[in-house]
């Protein structure tokens, strides 16, 4: 029997905040998300983008999480078993920095810890006084106390989204199992002989005072200035270089020139003496230099950028590093075997000039003391700076988090071997289905482009720690190149606190005893591997064989690089494989200016005040109407049209769900039209969504439910449903209204589950036997054609549609509403058409508010041609 209702029953509006609050209760209470540790059908896995909570909420957090949401809808109402973990990206610089802002502490690892050391926020007072130093075990605590609270923030706001996450799957980057699993990772890397660590020059921040990643370098313009010092030649002569960086002079360790340049071809193979310190240093030759970029020739330092670290290596020059891990240059001393001058007395008393000064500040004195002639390098009377600093802007390097450039400073550090994998990596990427496709090159752009190893370690404190220690020579020096490895059964280990095997704890850092390696992981080293923490891998390797590589991805496009490659890699190294089968990569959310949302720009949009204002559904439905891969600036007038297809679903819904009738098929032909062109429209949304289109899919549903129902359909057959002498026309549109507003709730459920869930609490759950829409079936063409008596054919649905259209326009020339009652009308149509539409007369007079026979057919008229040829308005017009 047809669904009734009593819509005074209902409220006049949807009460969004009071649904959010009671579905969210229920979907828990039901365990609508769960997944089925013990399922047997097909299981579809997704690797959900662990949230950094050291950042405040944004727009952009609604953004992507929602649009993976979808899918995770889509598909378990297709039957499949949906994996949708949770996890909290929370260990890494962007926590330290927040703990260390949002409690004004800095962390000093030798201090002693404080047991129950607890702290406040730091109000505007404390932040005027020194930073409070703690232990490295104090600051770990205070950074796992504020992650959970940030945690909770984000949780809640992923509740209010109505994100369908099993929330028995959440984890965290911190947590004992991913520690493990991490360690695991690393010692499995050490035996295949994929990680190794080695003193050298490495990407430097002098703020965090850490080494960083390739993949975690990003270019910023900047403004500088070509600076032209000329430089002397021993046996006579000079030549002009051009730098940014005068800073580094006294780390000069070489000159370099074009082989085929013949202004430098006499000075290649002699030595160069450096203005200011007159060090001299070799001048040799290499195809890397550019001869039309500033004078052709150039002075090579240690360091100021790749090439520097090249031509050292290759040309096995001198290391003089002036730059500390602070970004302070350090003193040295000329005139000592490493740090030779033909005048040592000048040149450390320059030096003394530079000591302890930023780099910045260290550029401004080098100038002046340039200008100087007597820091000429040719004897001469003049002073080296030919000319005026010349401004330019340029790219520099930073650390994607940091705020001064980064610098190459010889360090020792952890490396996993990719540079030697490149070629396996590219076609790893290749078996991944990138949506959009185009996302695949900068993949394989990326991969191709790489010119350093992956750099894994971190000389930080809230992260996973390296489980080695190493030897303690007689000497009391450490033995770097025996490490002691923990054994797999204590991981996860902390060696900082733990003894290696065969050691007791009395002989840390004792001559004969050991070390503990005090640096920890790069974040990145524990957050690719998220499909191996959700999945359990070699700690639960069942569960882990069914549902690793995963189904999909969802990221933003600038973590490619990053979170994408890493994962790849660690898949292909451990178990030689890929992650997953599908990557959705989403875009950026932009201000209305359209530039990229920012908290240090000042332009980012806060999510709850418009969750508030709008309900969720319609901020959802602003999140899924950007395509994959797009950017899209925040506008405000499409949350306006989401709230109103929100409020439509929810009226159009109590309309049809009023309608009363007997139980009969569907056995007119305009009712069987409609739900043939649903049908379509459910074949071409759920192809869409398997391709993980789901704006197209959205767009393909909302076009019909406005245009195909309610504008339309609904208005065909309003007469018919109330018929009181024709029964079976009324079964039969009350039987495809209803049947068409089942299938089109379900439709829209993944995008909007607040309001179809609601609508479908009114009777369709009791008639379904799913309490859930979440849980129901999705529809299907086949289903929308059972219970059909009569042929269905989409034409006729499409001509009625267009016969409305037309009188329509008509009406609106005549300066009428749409409701406007006519006493006259014909329509010229061509014969075909005529014909489709007779069995449909009596629906289309009726919702064009006329009585009598309407068409007029033409011969020569095409069939898709609908001319209004007659209108009269009635002298009485009442509105619908």
């Amino acid at each position: 029997m047809p669904i009734t209702i009593d819509p005074e029953a209902l409220g006049a509006h949807f009460e969004s905040k009071q649904a959010e609050e009671k579905w969210d209760r229920l979907w828990q209470q039901w365990e609508i998300h769960r997944f089925d540790e013990d399922g047997r059908g097909p299981a579809y896995v997704i690797d959900t983008p662990p949230p950094t909570v050291s950042g405040s909420l944004h727009v952009g957090h609604v953004f992507s999480y929602t649009q993976t949401d979808v899918l995770a809808r889509h598909q378990r109402m297709r039957g499949r078993n949906v994996f949708y973990p949770m996890g909290w990206d929370d260990n890494g610089l962007p926590t330290e920095r927040r703990v260390q802002n949002y409690f004004h502490v800095k962390c000093e690892p030798h201090l002693a810890y404080e047991p129950g050391l607890t702290l406040p926020m730091a109000d505007d007072a404390l932040r005027k006084q020194p930073a409070r130093r703690v232990s490295r075990a104090n600051f770990i605590e205070l950074c796992l106390a504020l992650t959970v609270e940030d945690e909770k923030a984000f949780k809640a706001l992923w509740q209010r989204l109505a994100l369908s996450v099993d929330w028995a799957l959440e984890y965290s980057t911190i947590s004992e199992q991913a520690r493990r699993l991490a360690q695991w990772s690393f010692l499995d890397l050490f035996r295949k002989g994929q990680v190794y660590q080695v003193e050298a020059p490495t990407l430097w921040d002098v703020d965090f005072r850490t080494a960083v990643a390739q993949a975690e370098v990003e270019d910023r313009v900047q403004r500088g200035a070509f600076h032209h010092l000329r430089f002397g030649v021993e046996g006579g002569g000079s030549f002009v270089i051009a730098t940014t960086r005068p800073e580094l002079l006294p780390a000069c360790v070489g000159v370099a020139a074009h082989p085929e340049d013949e202004r430098y071809r006499g000075v290649l193979g002699r030595r160069a003496l450096t203005p200011l310190f007159r060090v001299p240093v070799p001048i040799f030759a290499s195809p890397s230099v550019e001869k039309d970029k500033g004078t052709g020739i150039l002075m090579v330092c240690t360091f100021g950028d790749a090439t520097d670290v090249q031509w050292w290596r290759e040309e096995r020059l001198a290391l003089r590093q002036v730059i500390g891990r602070d970004g302070r240059l350090v003193p040295v001393e000329f005139g000592s075997p490493t740090w030779p001058s033909q005048d040592p007395k000048a040149a450390n008393a320059a030096y003394a000039e530079l000591v302890g000064k930023t780099v910045r500040e260290a550029q401004k004195r080098m100038v002046e003391l340039l200008r100087e002639p007597k820091a000429s390098a040719t004897g001469e009377a003049a002073p080296p700076l030919v000319s005026e600093p010349q401004p330019v802007e340029h790219p520099v390097k930073f650390y994607e988090k940091g705020d001064r450039p980064l610098e190459f400073i010889t360090t020792r550090q952890w490396f996993v071997r990719i540079l030697e994998h490149k070629q396996a990596l590219v076609e790893a990427g290749e078996k991944v289905q990138w949506h959009p496709d185009f996302m695949r090159l900068r993949f394989r752009n990326w991969t191709e482009n790489l010119n350093l190893d992956w750099c894994i370690s971190r000389q930080r404190y809230f992260g996973v720690p390296f489980p080695m220690w190493y030897p303690v020579r007689g000497d009391g020096a450490t033995d770097f190149e025996h490490p002691l490895l923990a054994d797999e059964k204590t991981l996860p280990i902390d060696p900082m606190t733990a003894a290696p095997p065969g050691y007791e704890e009395g002989q840390r850092d004792q001559p004969g005893g050991f070390r503990a390696e005090e640096d920890v992981y790069d974040t990145w080293f524990t957050s690719s591997l998220t499909p191996q923490i959700a999945t359990g891998w070699f700690t639960n390797p069942e569960r882990h064989r069914r549902l690793f590589p995963m189904d999909v991805r969802p990221q933003s496009h600038e973590i490619i690089r990053t979170w994408a490659f890493y994962t790849i890699a660690k898949a292909l190294l451990h178990e030689r494989t890929i992650p997953w089968r599908h990557v959705a990569i989403s875009g950026w959310v932009l201000d209305p200016d359209r530039k990229k949302m920012s908290k240090s720009k000042g332009n980012v949009i806060t999510p709850m005040h418009l969750l508030d204002q709008y309900g969720s559904d319609a901020v959802r439905y602003w999140s899924l109407a950007a395509r994959l891969g797009t950017d899209t600036a925040f506008d405000e007038k499409v949350l306006k049209v989401g709230r109103r297809l929100v409020m439509k679903v929810w009226n159009a819904s109590k309309y049809v769900l009023a309608q009363s009738a007997p139980d009969g098929p569907v056995s007119h032909a305009l009712d069987a039209a409609f739900l043939a062109r649903l049908g379509e429209t459910v074949a071409r949304a759920t192809a869409l969504l398997e391709e993980l289109d789901y704006a197209g899919a959205l767009d393909a549903v909302e076009r019909f439910f406005w245009s195909g129902f309610t504008d339309n359909y609904v208005e065909m057959v309003k007469a018919r449903a109330r018929s009181e002498t024709d029964a079976a026309g009324r079964a039969s549109a009350v039987a495809a209204l209803q049947t068409g507003l089942s299938a089109l709730l379900r439709l829209l459920a993944p995008y909007l589950p607040y309001v179809t869930d609601e609508v479908w609490s009114w009777g369709f759950a009791a008639a379904s036997g799913a309490r859930s829409i979440h849980r129901a079936p999705w529809p299907s063409e086949a289903e929308l054609a059972k219970g059909v008596s009569v042929p269905a054919s989409g034409p006729v649905f499409d001509a009625a549609c267009a016969f409305l259209e037309a009188v329509r326009r008509a009406k609106s020339a005549a300066g009428a509403s749409v409701g406007r009652h006519l006493d006259r009308l014909r329509v010229a149509v061509s014969p075909r058409t005529a014909a489709l539409l007779r069995p449909s007369l009596g629906d289309l007079a009726s919702a064009a508010r006329v009585e009598g026979d309407v068409l007029e057919p033409r011969e020569g008229a095409a069939d898709d041609a609908f001319e209004v040829v007659a209108i009269e308005l009635a002298t009485v017009a009442p509105e619908a």
